[in-house]
């Protein structure tokens, strides 16, 4: 339908901007969101879209719940938090990946309870749980490489891009768990009733993302 909006949450930050800047490239630009003010949402109702800017961790939550018919999240936070969504399309931003990290020369002692530090810690237990090891998980929120450094935990479970800040702190991968990157994401709802409209918009971004890489 010609009058028919599509709901679409944006995480805040670089990654939100370059995803953006793909939807534009796919046909949906909107100048609203290009000169925001004090606005919370941003709409092109001629191309039948609006946008809001979310956390990044948020995204799914809006999108499972209906808020946002799509949204883009990270597989990081899509495997942590298993919203029940639908996973559409890998958007190829933000590559890096899920590991495990310890510091060098680490080796585990299966003898005694191993100490996880993560932001992830569903991620972690799931992984551990996978390979039978009995862990104890410290959850933080920050500067997760300190832990091992000052012996609060054995090894870490984190997102590592190009790995600078292991190398400088004296740690280094032990164990890739995925590969992280980020995902066009859409409400099972909102797919079943605004289908031809969603992949309407998918079939844009995938063209996109193809003229993108070929630059």
């Amino acid at each position: 339908m010609k009058d028919e909006i599509i709901n679409v949450a944006l995480p805040k930050g670089r990654l939100g901007d370059n995803v953006y800047e793909l939807f534009s490239k796919a046909g949906y630009r909107c100048e609203e969101l290009e000169n925001p003010g004090r606005r919370l949402t941003f709409e092109n109702a001629e191309a039948g879209i609006r946008y809001f800017w979310v956390k990044p961790s948020d995204v799914a939550i809006y999108v499972e719940k209906g808020a946002a018919d799509l949204g883009v999240a990270g597989k990081d936070i899509l495997t942590e938090y298993r919203p029940d969504i639908y996973e559409l399309l890998d958007i190829g931003l933000g590559r890096c990946r899920m590991a495990v990290a310890a510091p060098k020369n680490f080796r585990d002692d299966h003898r005694r309870t191993l100490r996880v530090a993560t932001k992830f810690p569903s991620t972690a237990k799931r992984y551990y749980s996978s390979i039978g090891r009995d862990i104890d998980i410290i959850k933080l929120n920050g500067s997760i490489e300190l832990a091992p450094i000052l012996g609060l935990s054995d090894v870490i479970v984190d997102i590592v891009e190009t790995g600078a800040t292991l190398k400088q702190n004296n740690l280094e991968v032990y164990e890739t768990l995925f590969d992280i990157s980020a995902r066009l994401i859409a409400n099972k709802a909102s797919y079943r009733f605004k289908r031809e409209k969603i992949n309407e918009i998918k079939a844009g971004l995938s063209a996109a993302i193809k003229e993108r890489e070929l630059v």
